[in-house]
């Protein structure tokens, strides 16, 4: 146990030692930024507010702040902060907030960026874990060390590898095995329940991310079309960045999470109920699998098409509040791309059951089990 368990810490190591020069990209300068820094800073005194005797607040506010970080720290500067819906404050003496500096020569230029979240996002990320490490115990902490691995992977793997021009479907494909072998080992182990989840996650996935792509050559839709897409054309025209694979690269990712679940889930049966009745044939196994699978398939299905429902619900508000005729609302980009990626990631789900009932129905029986003939 101790020899795998060094084994494993070396091959992280040397994940990371590859990670860390993997990530030593020279990035094109798509905007200014010398002189301009983001700190936090500590608001004094409200010079001039903007509240209305209404309760709205319109323009902007004056404010003193003290910067309480970056090479200007401790400096008290004037600031604006404008009422924007994304940008902006609603400054109260005491409060901190993320101010943008500017500081060229000997001239500084404050305004209110943001609010200062960092604190709570840390706590809510911090309950999480705790939450997930007090109710599932050991498999909860390493089901949170395996999410853990999955970011890091997607930070300083993916995007990386998207950003020098490698395939954004194969870059994806890539990340979904790394990610799956390592998250279904900390949950489970090395076994043949593990091994059979891992393998079905793998072909569910690849499977989700074909029919997107038939589905994209049927109805003309590529990465090309998303709603950012002016803003990728001009970091694609400085860059190695492939643009018209990302829709279906993202959609492999996005679909990752419900066909692990489906295929641990099936697994895990196949396995629970093998140890039970281990007189039980290879046929029998997968047949109780596609059982326990069909009852999964609705509810993962629904998991996926909700989840990517919701986030297009600005889209539905707008085609709702402008009355927009049949014709138009199905051949909309959007409302195609969304359709294209609930449909196609809850296909990979249900093909998924029977790939991952017949994998474990044919790894699982290898086992011996104490109470065989």
């Amino acid at each position: 146990m101790r020899r795998r368990q060094l084994i494993i810490i070396i091959i992280m190591i040397l994940f990371g030692i590859f990670l860390f020069f993997f990530n030593k990209v020279d990035k094109v300068e798509l905007i200014n930024k010398q002189g301009r820094s983001f700190e936090k800073a500590k608001v004094i005194k409200v010079i001039e507010d903007n509240l209305k005797e209404d309760g709205s607040r319109i323009g902007s506010q004056r404010v003193l702040l003290k910067l309480l970080s970056g090479t200007k720290k401790g400096k008290v500067v004037e600031a604006t902060s404008f009422s924007g819906y994304l940008n902006g404050a609603d400054c109260k003496e005491g409060m901190t907030v993320i101010a943008e500096v500017n500081v060229h020569n000997d001239t500084i230029f404050v305004s209110v960026y943001n609010y200062h979240r960092s604190p709570a996002l840390y706590a809510m990320i911090a309950l999480f874990i705790g939450s997930i490490w007090l109710i599932g115990s050991t498999k909860g902490l390493n089901s949170a060390l395996g999410l853990i691995f999955t970011f890091i992977c997607i930070i300083y793997l993916y995007l990386p590898m998207l950003y020098k021009g490698y395939s954004p479907f194969w870059s994806a494909v890539l990340i979904v095995i790394l990610t799956t072998i390592v998250s279904l080992y900390l949950i489970s182990g090395i076994t043949y329940k593990t091994l059979s989840a891992i393998l079905g996650t793998i072909l569910g996935v690849v499977i989700a991310g074909a029919f997107a792509s038939l589905f994209g050559y049927l109805t003309k839709i590529s990465g090309n079309n998303v709603s950012d897409i002016e803003e990728l054309i001009f970091i694609g025209s400085l860059t190695e960045l492939k643009i018209s694979g990302l829709l279906f690269s993202g959609l492999l990712i996005s679909s990752l999470g419900a066909v692990m679940d489906v295929s641990m889930s099936v697994s895990s049966a196949i396995n629970e109920i093998y140890i039970q009745k281990p007189t039980l044939n290879r046929i029998e196994l997968f047949k109780s699998g596609m059982n326990v699978g069909r009852d999964m398939m609705g509810t993962m299905a629904n998991t996926l098409i909700l989840a990517f429902t919701g986030g297009s619900i600005n889209t539905l508000i707008f085609i709702y509040a402008y009355d927009m005729e049949y014709n138009q609302i199905m051949n909309m980009y959007p409302i195609g791309i969304e359709i294209l990626r609930g449909i196609s990631g809850s296909l990979g789900v249900i093909f998924t059951v029977p790939m991952v009932s017949l994998i474990a129905a044919y790894l699982i029986p290898k086992v011996k089990v104490n109470n065989l003939p």
